[in-house]
C-alpha cells in the first residue's frame, strides 16, 4: 500500500456521536492518530492517546492556533466565510491565537478572571441550583437539560459578567447557535445568525459598562466580569475594543454549553451505576473527585479545537505532514489504558492520572475553576433534594448532539419524588 492509500482519511463509523469509545479504541489499536474526513468535509488528523494528546496539547512550536495558517480548509468546511482572513475579525481570541499575542490576551484576562472572583461565586451558584430547583421539585418530572443543567450555567456566566436578566433567553439561543458546527442542517439558528446577534449585543452592553463603570477601581474591585475585562491593564497594554467584545463572546459561549454537558453527562454516568450515586451519596465530600471523573469519563468538550501542523511532526510512529489541521480527542485521551485503569468504568474515588478534558499547556482553559465548581455544586445540591431520581425513558431512547466539538445530551427526561420548595419548608434564601 502507498504512503498516500494508507493516509487516506477515513469516515467516522456509524453511530459514532451516540458512542464514540468503541471507535476510539479501534483508532488507539491502529495508532497514535487517525486522519479522518468530517460530514462537512474537513479533512484532520484526529490524536486518540493520551500521551501523543498531551504533548500535541504542549507543543506550541510545532502545532498552530492561528486560523490565519489554514483558512482555506476552515472556508471550505464551512467554519468561516471570509475569502481571506481579516486581523479585525472577532475569531482571533484566546483560543485562536499563538503567543506573544496569547500570553498578552492571557495575562490581561487572568487579571480579571482571578481565582478570588470564582471563589466569591459559590453562595450565588447555590442560590440558582435551589431555585432551578425549586422550579420543578412539586412536578414529579423534568427534562434535565432544560430545567437544570442549562439554566444554572446559564445563569450564573450571564451574572459573572453582568448581563441584564431580560435577555437570557435570547442569549441561551444565540450562544448555542454559535458552537453549532457548519455539519448540523437541522439547528433553529445558524451559527452565522447566532454570531451577528450576539456581536449587537454585546458591543451594546460594553459600550454601556465603559460608560458607567469606575475606571479607578482595580479589576478584582469591579462588580462584573466584563467590567472587570475593561479596566484590565498589564503596564501599557489593554484590551481593545475588538479584543473585548471577541472575549465577552468567547466567554459568554464557552462559559455555558461545555458545563451543561458536565452537568447532564455526570448525572447519566451516577444514574448508569447506582452504586457509585449510593457512594456519593453516603459520603458527599467525593463530590470533588466525582466531578474530575465525571469529566474523564466523558468529556463535555469532546474534541479539542483545532490547530495545524506547522512542519512535519512524529506522533508515536504516525507522521503528520506540515500543514495538516490537527484534532486532539480529549473523549479519546480519557479512555486510554495505557495511562488510566479500567477507564470504561465510573470511579468517583479515582486518585490517577490528570484528564486532559481542560487542555494542557498554554491553552489550558481559564474557566476551568468556574466549571468545576458550578459541576460540583449543581451535582450535589440536585442529589441532595431529589434523591430518587431516575431515568424516564429507556437509555436508548437518549440522543446525543450532532457536533464535533461538544459531547451533550439534547435532552435528559427524569423523574422522582416531589418534594417541597425551600420556601414551602421555611428555608432561607
Amino acid at each position: 500500500m502507498s504512503d498516500t492509500e494508507a493516509n487516506a482519511p477515513v469516515d467516522y463509523p456509524p453511530g459514532f456521536r451516540t458512542d464514540p469509545y468503541p471507535a476510539y479504541a479501534d483508532m488507539r489499536q491502529d495508532g497514535a492518530a487517525c486522519h479522518v474526513r468530517e460530514p462537512n468535509g474537513l479533512r484532520h488528523w484526529l490524536v486518540v492517546r493520551y500521551d501523543s494528546a498531551q504533548g500535541v496539547l504542549d507543543d506550541n512550536t510545532s502545532f498552530s492556533k492561528d486560523p490565519r495558517r489554514f483558512w482555506d480548509q476552515l472556508r471550505d468546511a464551512g467554519y468561516v466565510t471570509a475569502p481571506q482572513p481579516d486581523e479585525n475579525d472577532y475569531i482571533f481570541h484566546l483560543i485562536n491565537t499563538d503567543p506573544p499575542d496569547h500570553t498578552r490576551l492571557r495575562s490581561l484576562v487572568s487579571k480579571a478572571f482571578t481565582v478570588r472572583r470564582v471563589e466569591r461565586l459559590r453562595p450565588m451558584i447555590e442560590r440558582i441550583a435551589h431555585g432551578a430547583i425549586d422550579a420543578i421539585a412539586g412536578r414529579g418530572e423534568a427534562d434535565l437539560i432544560r430545567d437544570y443543567a442549562h439554566p444554572v450555567p446559564s445563569t450564573v456566566i450571564c451574572e459573572l459578567l453582568g448581563v441584564p436578566q431580560g435577555h437570557r433567553d435570547d442569549f441561551r439561543l444565540w450562544s448555542t447557535a454559535m458552537l453549532t458546527g457548519p455539519e448540523v442542517t437541522d439547528a433553529p439558528m445558524t451559527r452565522q445568525e447566532g454570531n451577528r446577534l450576539m456581536r449587537a449585543f454585546l458591543t451594546e452592553l460594553l459600550e454601556r459598562k465603559a460608560a458607567t463603570l469606575d475606571a479607578a477601581l482595580p479589576p478584582e474591585e469591579q462588580p462584573d466580569l466584563l467590567s472587570a475585562l475593561i479596566v484590565a491593564r498589564d503596564g501599557e497594554s489593554r484590551l481593545s475594543q475588538r479584543e473585548l467584545l471577541a472575549m465577552a463572546e468567547l466567554l459568554l459561549g464557552a462559559g455555558q454549553e461545555p458545563t451543561v454537558n458536565l452537568i447532564a453527562n455526570g448525572v447519566l454516568a451516577l444514574l448508569r451505576a447506582p452504586e457509585q450515586r449510593a457512594l456519593l451519596a453516603e459520603r458527599p465530600e467525593l463530590i470533588t473527585s466525582a466531578v474530575e471523573e465525571f469529566l474523564r469519563l466523558d468529556a463535555p468538550v469532546h474534541q479539542a479545537t483545532l490547530r495545524v501542523a506547522v512542519r512535519d511532526v512524529d506522533l508515536d510512529g504516525v507522521r503528520v505532514p506540515a500543514g495538516s489541521v490537527v484534532t486532539v480527542a480529549l473523549g479519546s485521551a480519557g479512555h486510554d489504558p495505557a495511562r488510566f485503569t479500567a477507564p470504561e468504568q465510573l470511579d468517583i474515588t479515582r486518585a490517577g492520572p490528570a484528564h486532559l478534558a481542560f487542555g494542557h499547556g498554554i491553552h489550558y482553559c481559564v474557566g476551568a475553576p468556574l466549571a468545576r465548581l458550578e459541576g460540583q455544586v449543581a451535582v450535589d445540591t440536585l442529589l441532595r433534594r431529589l434523591g430518587d431520581l431516575a431515568l424516564a425513558v429507556p437509555e436508548d431512547a437518549l440522543r446525543w448532539r450532532d457536533t464535533r466539538i461538544m459531547r451533550g445530551l439534547t435532552a435528559l427526561p427524569v423523574t422522582f419524588t416531589p418534594v417541597p420548595t425551600r420556601a414551602q419548608t421555611g428555608e432561607s434564601e
